[in-house]
């Protein structure tokens, strides 16, 4: 499959950069085969299309020719965008749960709440991106809150629902049997409630955690700022740095994926029997 994806990549970026390739040859004045066609496509400097080779070379140098600490290296960029998308997460788990504990508990909020939560997924984040960064700024608030509330309007939905759903995954006879032995709705939903949500908490967790980094991302967008990918995929796209793009994008997979497999080992340390995932 991975042999596949690299073939198709590369066949791409050939034919994607073969027009622009072709004007710089035939500009030369020189003869060319297609052979030469093929390289050339292969070792353009600004590519619209880059080649895996490209971009591995680019991630080597920007990780390994630069301090940790340097605006140049790609680490820097990841670490800060980390650090708003696991801010915005961990907001989004406090209200996704909150709303999820209300509207279990509170039949009302169901038909009052629930249709609000799912109403403000409609609005596109990039739409509404701005706006946050811009009102939040004009109160004082800059840097890493107005990232990290971005990040936390992605998240908190798919916690919310997947919380909603495992709240009311317990036993109907066991409820009925907690009522028996006269517990309180607080002993309901720390000794049944909340243990039979956990396999439904960390599925949305996944889920919500990777959002978390679109939102970081695209919060960066507007903001103007010099740190994280989204400042790094924004001045790439003025300069028309395609390699630095894709760059920046193969971290921002790299940091989902490290985080979403984080989540995964507290599963496995959480959930009883470590198995984990909703049935």
């Amino acid at each position: 499959m991975a042999l596949a994806v690299l073939v198709l990549w590369y066949a791409g970026a050939v034919w994607l950069n073969a027009p622009m390739a072709t004007d710089a040859l035939t500009r030369a004045g020189q003869s060319w085969t297609t052979a030469d066609l093929i390289r050339a496509t292969l070792a353009m400097k600004r590519p619209i299309l880059p080649t895996p080779d490209q971009v591995a070379v680019d991630l080597y140098k920007s990780l390994t020719g630069h301090p940790v600490t340097s605006i140049r290296n790609l680490l820097y960029h990841t670490g800060v965008t980390a650090g708003a998308a696991l801010a915005g997460f961990g907001m989004g788990v406090v209200l996704g749960v909150a709303l999820a504990a209300g509207i279990v508990q509170a039949r009302t909020l169901e038909s009052s709440l629930l249709p609000w939560v799912i109403a403000s997924q409609t609005v596109p984040i990039l739409a509404i991106a701005p706006m946050i960064v811009v009102i939040l700024g004009n109160m004082g608030f800059t840097g890493l809150l107005p990232k990290a509330i971005i990040a936390m309007y992605l998240c908190f939905f798919p916690i919310t629902i997947g919380m909603v759903k495992g709240l009311r995954s317990a036993d109907p006879l066991t409820l009925d049997l907690m009522r028996t032995y006269s517990a309180g709705t607080a002993q309901t939903f720390r000794l049944l409630r909340l243990p039979a949500s956990l396999p439904y908490l960390f599925t949305s967790l996944k889920i919500a955690v990777a959002a978390s980094v679109v939102g970081a991302i695209v919060a960066e967008l507007p903001t103007g700022g010099q740190a994280g990918l989204g400042a790094r995929l924004l001045s790439g796209s003025y300069y028309g740095q395609t390699v630095q793009i894709w760059s920046a994008l193969v971290m921002a997979a790299l940091l989902s994926v490290t985080l979403v497999a984080a989540v995964g080992l507290a599963e496995r340390a959480l959930v009883p029997g470590g198995r984990g995932g909703a049935r």
